[in-house]
């Protein structure tokens, strides 16, 4: 299963829409929209801190953040955002079990 996210079909991704994913992390709700989920995979994108952490680890770390860092933090992911979007993010959903999928995403195939 794959999630898409078109800005042309859900609109673009405002500040306001990072600050909600970024409250739910924090409070440990999921994010189950395409949108919510772009956000989340730009925020590991962008951040080398969190690459691999869980959504539970996520809101971890946003929650040990200060106020100017969120706010810079979601500034810098918004403009990221905005620089790409012009192309759909594709957010790979879980694999199959006969599937593995490689440490940069690839299909390795069954075992």
């Amino acid at each position: 299963m794959q999630y898409k996210y078109n800005k042309n079909t859900e609109g673009p991704v405002t500040e306001m829409a990072i600050v909600n994913t970024f409250t739910k992390l924090i409070f440990g709700d999921e994010a189950n929209s395409p949108r919510e989920l772009s956000i989340i995979q730009a925020f590991r994108s962008v951040d080398a801190n969190v690459r691999r952490d869980s959504h539970e680890e996520l809101g971890e770390y946003l929650r040990n953040l200060g106020v100017r860092e969120m706010i810079q933090l979601v500034s810098h992911l918004r403009q990221q955002m905005k620089e790409n979007a012009e192309s759909p993010v594709t957010i790979p959903g879980p694999a199959a079990p006969s599937a593995k999928i490689g440490r940069w995403g690839q299909h390795r195939g069954a075992y």
